[in-house]
């Protein structure tokens, strides 16, 4: 049986076959989780901050928007590095996901410049 490059074959203590990922494709995994997991709380704070919390505000929420770009920056580098790791081994699956997860990102950005201005 053949293998995707990076998944490897082990025994295990009964003496079954068991099918592990390579640390790259590990690394690919948890950073396009934890990509996910930071897009998802973006949108959470934005919504909150910005719409649902819509009463007449005499201030600008620093602290909501300085924290936004902070997480938008680590986005990107995990985006990015995710996207430049894929296609260093040749892992078409998570090059298309983080090439979609980067449109995203992008789309993202030009839908909140066309709400807010």
């Amino acid at each position: 049986m053949a293998l995707p490059k990076g998944y490897y074959h082990i025994k295990s203590n009964k003496g079954r076959l068991v099918t592990k990922r390579g640390g790259k494709v590990q690394f690919l995994f948890w950073t396009f989780f934890f990509s996910i997991l930071l897009y998802l709380w973006i949108i959470y704070i934005a919504i909150n901050t910005f719409i649902i919390d819509s009463s007449i505000k005499m201030s600008f929420p620093k602290e909501e928007v300085r924290l936004l770009f902070l997480l938008y920056g680590l986005l990107v580098l995990l985006a990015l590095s995710g996207t430049v790791v894929s296609i260093f081994i040749g892992n078409k699956g998570y090059t298309t996901k983080f090439g979609a997860l980067v449109m995203v990102l992008f789309g993202t950005i030009i839908v909140a410049k066309g709400i807010f201005g």
